[in-house]
């Protein structure tokens, strides 16, 4: 059963909430950092991404760029922008995008779960990008990136949750810039606390990381790294969990920088061994399972799988697994997504214009687009211990960074 526990978070005051808040530090590169932080001093990005505060040739994995993190989180402290919760609590967060409402509850999660998979995973992690999170965390000791975690829904986790929403008033009610509404309250009252406490206890024997791999691998490693130096904070880490009903899964897109030797002519050729290929006369988003789109040489084509090209397992079924068996791996050779520098990956909140625009360029040689795998798919392969491609699910909306950090 699932052992969560309320915390001290360190938040903004109240009146600079929506200042403070920021895009999570992984869907930015430091070049968006640094112009979405323009001009504010408050924005939670000057200790996610520090290097924004830094020369532009500064190596962004150095310890110099860790050390700005905790300079610069020091100073928030210190000058009022961010307090502490004066006990542990836990924190109800809402958002709200395009009309569409998910409410999550944020609190600490147990590493011991973790190791013990009871918090289940269903992608594997990259090495340097664990040393950055492990590195980040180490040094300013506190964990600034909410995992996301999802779990099947409990009518008595929400009743209880929506109750506290009825009933209480909330710390901090913003809409961001990009349209999305932020709304969290505090759960301060201890009966109410124990409630909760309980209920995770005895009625999600399982959860499961919809975003945030690396974040929950990272917190694990970094107890183990601080030893005796971790306070008992560290046996947790930052968490929040929605019920599977409210979630919403996007595609997740791929681009290639190269088409493996190949024209593209002779690669639109092979494409027919195991898709049946059609020109469209615009962006090609699909529609159902087996679909794909591919932009390549300024045109936009539909591509279907064919029947007895792809296995029916819970993995070989995957639209991200046949893209990666048939296409990526036959014909490009990119035979380890994780670790392979020719392809990218495009999260579909920034649309096809984006594929478009980076092949367009000539940054990308093709783009495709995906049809997005289901809360239950994802269920389904963590539960028998399988294991996505990589990038296979994109969630939205995003958990803002800054409204609430677990010190560790």
């Amino acid at each position: 059963m699932s052992t969560i526990v309320p915390f001290q978070a360190l938040r903004p005051a109240s009146e600079l909430a929506g200042q403070v808040a920021s895009k999570p530090y992984d869907v930015l590169n430091s070049h968006e950092a640094r112009e979405e932080a323009a001009d504010n001093p408050y924005s939670f990005l000057h200790i996610t991404k520090s290097e924004i505060d830094m020369p532009l040739n500064v190596d962004i994995h150095s310890q110099e760029v860790y050390d700005k993190a905790k300079e610069n989180l020091q100073s928030f402290i210190e000058k009022g922008i961010l307090i502490q919760e004066d006990k542990p609590c836990y924190y109800i967060y809402q958002l709200v995008m395009d009309g569409r409402s998910q409410t999550g509850l944020v609190c600490g999660s147990s590493v011991d779960d973790y190791e013990k998979g009871i918090i289940k995973k269903h992608e594997l992690t990259r090495p340097d990008k664990e040393k950055d999170r492990i590195d980040h965390m180490k040094t300013i000791h506190a964990q600034t990136g909410n995992v996301f975690l999802a779990y099947r829904s409990v009518t008595a986790i929400d009743d209880l949750i929506e109750s506290w929403k009825r009933e209480n008033t909330p710390l901090y009610d913003f809409t961001a810039g990009d349209g999305v509404k932020h709304t969290i309250w505090v759960v301060n009252d201890g009966d109410t606390i124990n409630a909760i406490t309980g209920l995770f206890a005895t009625e999600v024997p399982f959860t499961y990381i919809a975003d945030g791999h690396h974040r929950a691998a990272s917190a694990a490693k970094v107890r183990k790294a601080l030893g005796q130096e971790a306070s008992d904070s560290a046996n947790y880490f930052l968490t929040t969990l929605f019920p599977s009903d409210q979630l919403h899964i996007l595609d997740y897109n791929r681009l290639v920088h190269d088409l493996n030797g190949h024209s593209v002519e002779d690669f639109m050729k092979h494409l027919t061994k195991d898709f049946f290929v059609g020109r469209v006369d615009k962006a090609f988003s699909p529609e159902q399972l087996h679909e794909f789109g591919l932009y390549i040489g300024g045109g936009w084509y539909k591509l279907v799988a064919k029947d007895g090209t792809y296995s029916t397992d819970p993995i070989g079924v995957l639209d991200v697994s046949i893209l990666q068996k048939n296409i990526l791996d036959k014909l490009l050779s990119i035979k380890d997504p994780r670790t392979d520098k020719r392809i990218d990956f495009v999260g579909g909140i920034r649309g096809l214009g984006e594929l478009e625009k980076r092949v367009d360029s000539g940054e990308m040689k093709a783009a495709f687009s995906l049809y997005p795998v289901s809360i239950q798919q994802l269920f389904d392969i963590a539960d028998s211990g399988e294991i996505m491609p990589p990038k296979s699910t994109w969630f939205e909306p995003k958990l803002r960074d800054g409204l609430l950090t677990h010190l560790i």
